[in-house]
């Protein structure tokens, strides 16, 4: 495990900020010469501190106006149970997150959908059709005041 020092730090909560910042820009605001700065961005990557960049996209922009945490409960706390559901939402393009969660679930998912319909669609046809499933509760997002998802 790499060892996160305070520029490190400072580094990371740059980029994390905007990770298409220039070498230049990113050097200055931590303090550091350019190449002492980008000797330590090309370490954090390749100890995968650093794991990726990506677009941060507005969904609403794309149609996506319906967002909403689910919990699933499973009928089977077996292996091949949890394995065949976690395959089953792997296809699905409406579940963005899947986690595999401690207590009275076993799942949460954050979906997104164009719509209310759509939801319904996707929570009827794809989500109510496994066989695993027994239990789904939905909570839908009506704002999203502090999100720092990437």
């Amino acid at each position: 495990m790499m060892k996160i020092d305070q520029i490190n730090d400072q580094i990371l909560q740059e980029l994390s900020r905007d990770g298409r910042i220039s070498n230049i820009e990113l050097a200055d605001r931590v303090g550091l010469s350019p190449s002492a700065c980008l000797r330590r961005v090309q370490e954090l990557e390749r100890a995968g501190v650093i794991a990726g960049y990506r677009a941060v996209l507005d969904r609403t922009k794309m149609g996506i106006g319906f967002v909403a945490y689910i919990a699933v409960g499973l009928n089977d706390h077996s292996k091949a149970s949890q394995e065949a559901f976690e395959r089953a939402i792997s296809r699905a393009p409406e579940v963005l997150e899947c986690h595999n969660i401690t207590g009275t679930i076993e799942y949460l998912l954050r979906v997104e959908c164009a719509d209310l319909p759509s939801y319904k669609t996707f929570h009827t046809d794809m989500l109510g059709a496994l066989p695993q499933v027994n239990a789904i509760t939905s909570y839908v997002v009506m704002g999203s005041p502090k999100d720092e998802r990437a």
